[in-house]
């Protein structure tokens, strides 16, 4: 055992597999050498030793260099003399160290990669076929020209440029096309026998997916029977079909096979066939006049089939990997590196039944805005890890867009598999610059069958199941919620997304305004937003704001709001002087970097002083202490903007909230001010908010003032403003302008 390990680790010395090889395969391979008589000459139609060596030194290196000499005075001194001996090796060593030194500097990173590479098949045949045959050939007509080599004087030739020296220049190349390759293959195999294992593999990946085993068994009985047509001995009897035309017609059936089969398969095959045709050139081209000629085109044939056929099968073999890889890279998001919906089709379509999940992370979005797209990016990559470790190998995760994730699943007990898949998922943190991060994730699934149609429609059923899982706590089940239900539910969301659209484009809402009346006498409005239905009939904004914010709309409704109320008191500064309005923003507003730009751009534009603005913020949806947030608003109170707490008491930790928020003003939900008078608590949590709200400076707004006892009890508390039915009820925005009725004041 230890001799083995030792032999193992040492067998690329040059007293290992570098001596060896050379002394024991080149006698071997020097069998398919083939020679003809043409003339009072020999030419050469095929030269095997050149190549091994040369492809020994690619492999070895300087190792190579102790076993090719040794190998070639064994090859020659038994039968020449020894200076003749020494002319041969320096005659075999000098091109080859030569190619392969010019082959190392011009390849240096992928000089030992296999064949079969398109990129590298220029450095290859200047370096392993042109250059060693042309040096080969002339230091043999120089040394045949001083008379080193008497003992082969017949393959010189009278006169060094003519058709003996053509011959051999072909062969030469020839064998440097085809014996290098296979030579490599030779060597690879010996020194790691596993290599075999690679190249199955490598034959089976570079053939077409579309070739079948009857077209692989019809093309071999093709070049069968060509080939036994081509090696008949010819008669007087024979026909065409026994003479080099049928050399020919192997062209157009080993091209058939190069663009169908791959190189690394056409190499095994062409090597050998080539090899045969060529050992058996008596069979096919008669000794007559004009042999020489004949010799001359069919030798260029073997020269010319051997190029086209490598060359083509390297190109049909490239396009196919390009063409597999551009495949493989639309079944994947670009941004993400994750399997896509398409690749999630694709899955579905493999399988007659399956177990589809989404993962809906919604509060993603936030973080998203908060700190930046790449925290998406790298939590649905990590969490795509941390699941796919439970998942079966046939099974996988798929990017959606916007925050969810999809998985497929085998049907096989999916039900339990899904439960523990939860478990699995709750247990999963990520952290981002320090900070632990673990956003609720809402798990949905269904059982399909393939084909799955509609698979978008099934997503959006699957996306809304899924947000009812966040407040559940646990998978939810499609079927068992009833899938009609949802469909007509996210069919009505899709029309109101529509209408939205629509209303934007056509500037089709309307605005209607409240006033908000102060203590002292003074007043604004808030302004409030209408969308017209088919029939005309106004929508209040609860039925279209929460799919506005859902598909993206409402910072485009906000900005619209924006402009037109800034339009209104712009044309009619004359008459509604010091006008001052409310204006509502949505959350994602709020989140966006630029809004205080943007407001600023349609104040300029329309002329409007900052003070005559007041943005209203919902408390539980924007003041959540991001630092985005904060920001926006320390920029729209700098411009002079004044800042609004809307619907305060009803978001989580309100008190504790406010502490770090610096508003304006700050509305008490109607919720408390409804039951001030008949509920001591209502009055008790009122009039707290209203110490909390003097100590930080803020003016104070009672919402939902719809009696003369609730306006008392707030008047009594010290309310700046109060606002509800009892104060005016909303109005069209137009109706400021007319001459209005004495107010319900006290």
């Amino acid at each position: 055992m230890t001799i083995i390990s030792f032999l193992q680790r040492n067998k690329n010395c040059w007293w290992a597999l570098p001596l060896v090889l050379p002394v024991m395969l080149l006698p071997i391979l020097s069998e398919a050498n083939t020679y003809t008589r043409l003339g009072e000459g020999t030419v050469i139609l095929y030269y095997f030793p050149l190549s091994f060596l040369l492809t020994m030194m690619l492999i070895f290196d300087f190792a190579a260099l102790p076993g090719i000499v040794i190998s070639l005075l064994c090859r020659y001194y038994p039968a020449v003399s020894l200076f003749e001996t020494l002319a041969s090796v320096l005659h075999f060593v000098v091109p080859v160290v030569l190619s392969w030194g010019g082959y190392r500097v011009f390849a240096p990173k992928r000089s030992r990669v296999s064949y079969g590479d398109a990129r590298l098949m220029g450095q290859r045949i200047f370096w392993q076929v042109l250059c060693p045959a042309t040096m080969f050939l002339l230091f043999f007509q120089f040394a045949a020209y001083l008379g080193i080599y008497d003992s082969r004087r017949s393959l010189q030739g009278l006169n060094p440029m003519n058709i003996y020296t053509l011959i051999n220049y072909q062969a030469l190349l020839v064998s440097g096309l085809t014996a290098v390759p296979l030579s490599y293959l030779l060597i690879r195999l010996i020194r790691h026998p596993r290599y075999l294992k690679a190249v199955v593999s490598q034959i089976r990946a570079q053939i077409d997916k579309k070739v079948t085993v009857a077209e692989f068994l019809i093309w071999t009985a093709i070049l069968g029977g060509l080939l036994s047509l081509l090696l008949l001995p010819m008669n007087e009897n024979s026909s065409i079909f026994s003479t080099n035309y049928t050399l020919s017609l192997l062209m157009p059936v080993m091209l058939w096979g190069a663009m169908r089969f791959g190189y690394r398969l056409m190499s095994l095959i062409w090597t050998p066939v080539l090899l045969v045709t060529i050992h058996y050139f008596y069979r096919y081209i008669p000794v007559n006049q004009g042999y020489d000629i004949q010799l001359a085109i069919t030798s260029s044939s073997y020269l010319v089939f051997s190029f086209v056929i490598i060359f083509m099968s390297m190109l049909a073999t490239r396009q196919r990997a390009v063409n597999i890889r551009f495949r493989n890279l639309a079944l994947l998001d670009p941004v993400l590196h994750m399997p896509n919906l398409r690749a999630l089709t694709r899955s579905l379509s493999k399988s007659p039944w399956s177990a589809l999940c989404v993962l809906r992370i919604p509060e993603l979005e936030v973080l998203g805005h908060n700190y930046g797209v790449l925290l998406r990016i790298h939590y649905k990559q990590k969490l795509a890890e941390w699941i796919n470790k439970t998942l079966r190998p046939d099974e996988g995760v798929y990017n959606l867009t916007g925050y969810d994730l999809a998985i497929r699943m085998t049907s096989e007990a999916h039900q339990e598999r899904i439960e523990v898949l939860d478990a699995h998922i709750k247990q999963f943190r990520f952290i981002w610059d320090g900070m632990p991060l673990q956003p609720q994730v809402g798990v949905s699934y269904c059982y399909v069958r393939s084909p799955v149609k509609h698979l978008h429609l099934l997503l959006g059923e699957l996306s809304v199941i899924a947000d009812l899982s966040l407040f559940t706590h646990h998978p939810e089940n499609l079927q068992q919620r009833g899938a009609m239900h949802l469909q007509r539910s996210l069919k009505s969301k899709i029309e109101m997304m529509n209408r939205l659209q629509w209303a934007l484009d056509q500037d089709a809402f309307t605005l209607k305004v409240q006033p908000v009346s102060g203590l002292r006498g003074d007043r604004y409005y808030e302004v409030l937003l209408r969308m017209p239905d088919e029939q005309g009939e106004l929508l209040s904004p609860d039925r279209f704001l929460p799919v506005a914010q859902e598909f993206g709309l409402s910072s485009r409704v906000d900005l619209w709001v924006i402009a037109r109320a800034l339009q209104f008191l712009a044309t009619h500064r004359e008459r509604l002087p010091a006008q001052r309005f409310a204006i509502n923003l949505a959350p994602s507003t709020v989140c966006r970097s630029q809004f205080p730009q943007e407001v600023a751009r349609l104040l300029t534009k329309y002329g409007i002083e900052a003070w005559q603005i007041i943005f209203e913020i919902t408390e539980c949806g924007s003041f959540g202490g991001t630092e985005q947030v904060t920001q926006t608003l320390k920029q729209l109170q700098k411009m002079g903007v004044l800042i609004a707490i809307d619907d305060f008491g009803t978001g989580y930790a309100s008190y504790a909230r406010l502490k770090s928020v610096d508003a304006d003003i700050l509305k008490i939900d109607g919720c408390f001010i409804r039951n001030i008078v008949s509920n001591s608590l209502d009055y008790q949590i009122v009039a707290s908010i209203c110490h909390l709200a003097r100590m930080k400076k803020m003016l104070v707004v009672a919402e939902h003032v719809e009696s003369e006892e609730i306006r008392s009890a707030v008047n009594a508390l010290g309310i700046d403003y109060v606002q509800g039915y009892l104060i005016g009820e909303p109005v069209e925005l137009e109706s400021l302008l007319e001459e209005q009725a004495p107010r319900v004041d006290a």
